[in-house]
């Protein structure tokens, strides 16, 4: 098992990029919709991080192991394999840091996202499927030499999100509950961490697709487990597999994961936009799905934390997606 993150760490790692990242707003979701599906007595807290650069959390990670390479490292460029949002964070990092970045992506990923890398001045290069990807991201890095920034796994990685997860559990003391999405786990590993460490008492619910529930799997089998296929609208959770880093934090601190299918998220897209006028991913919409959707009786009447991970997502595509309908 690997070793718990510490306050100190995390506290450390907040100090450092402090003046490189947004400190996220949180907000207090009150409206007609929310309250007829939990009831009025239920406080649900927003952590808005869709509001970070780059439009999700990953900016933080990216930036914490950008940090961390040498001049020598900086010169050879960075490289990384995304379904979109780890790709722009890793190009935005390189950017702030004064390297290159060549990065890998799904053919067929959204063109907003394709478009924010390049901006950036990232490189991209593209993969039929996310296990090709991996492999020629691995190409890249032995190649060319570049630093190959993981999206998910790694105590850095882990060490970024966490400075999201103790600015919410400051901004939202004594919460009962809080729900993560779960991709890989990155962002839930560093969240949960710091949460546990602020915050004990308080219950952590993962959330995951489930045609992309490699964590569910890993968690029932007590090892990091590989699935054959991504399956879900929400691509920004589409890991194909846990690894052991990630793995072995959310298992320390994750209470339980739930799963949610795709016309769940569409749903809680839906609500979002209609009463929080929040237009975002699927995967910014997968806590609030877990919300109203499988936890929606054992978290009513509590004070819960809902973490909207990410936007990345252009208009026609959210038209497409999300579904507008009352409960």
């Amino acid at each position: 098992m690997v070793a718990a993150l510490t306050l100190a760490a995390i506290e450390a790692v907040a100090v450092e990029i402090e003046d490189k990242v947004v400190a996220t707003p949180v907000h207090r979701w009150r409206g007609p919709l929310l309250n007829y599906i939990l009831g009025d007595d239920t406080e649900v807290i927003l952590k808005l991080e869709l509001f970070q650069h780059t439009g999700t959390f990953k900016a933080r990670g990216a930036l914490v192991n950008l940090l961390s390479l040498s001049d020598e490292q900086l010169a050879k460029g960075v490289t990384a394999v995304s379904a979109g949002n780890h790709a722009i964070a890793t190009a935005f990092a390189a950017e702030r840091s004064g390297a290159s970045a060549k990065v890998v992506m799904i053919k067929g990923a959204n063109p907003f996202r394709v478009s924010q890398c390049r901006a950036y001045g990232a490189e991209v290069i593209f993969a039929e499927d996310i296990h090709q990807a991996f492999d020629i991201v691995k190409q890249i890095e032995e190649k060319e030499e570049r630093t190959f920034v993981h999206p998910f796994e790694g105590e850095l990685t882990a060490l970024g999100t966490a400075s999201m997860g103790l600015e919410f559990a400051r901004q939202a003391p004594q919460l009962d509950a809080l729900i993560v999405p779960i991709g890989g786990g990155g962002l839930c590993a560093g969240v949960a961490s710091a949460f546990k460490l602020a915050q004990p008492a308080c219950q952590i619910y993962g959330v995951e697709p489930e045609g992309a529930d490699s964590m569910s799997r890993s968690f029932r089998a007590g090892s990091p487990q590989t699935i054959d296929k991504v399956n879900t609208i929400a691509d920004s959770l589409g890991a194909p597999y846990a690894l052991p880093y990630s793995f072995d934090l959310c298992q320390q601190n994750v209470d339980e994961i739930v799963l949610v299918d795709d016309d769940e998220l569409r749903r809680a897209m839906g609500l979002l936009f209609s009463e929080m006028k929040l237009a975002v991913e699927p995967a910014g919409a997968a806590a609030t799905a877990a919300l109203v959707g499988p936890l929606r009786e054992r978290l009513q009447g509590g004070r819960v934390g809902v973490i909207v991970c990410g936007a990345n997502i252009d208009f026609a595509s959210f038209a497409a997606q999300a579904l507008f309908e009352a409960e």
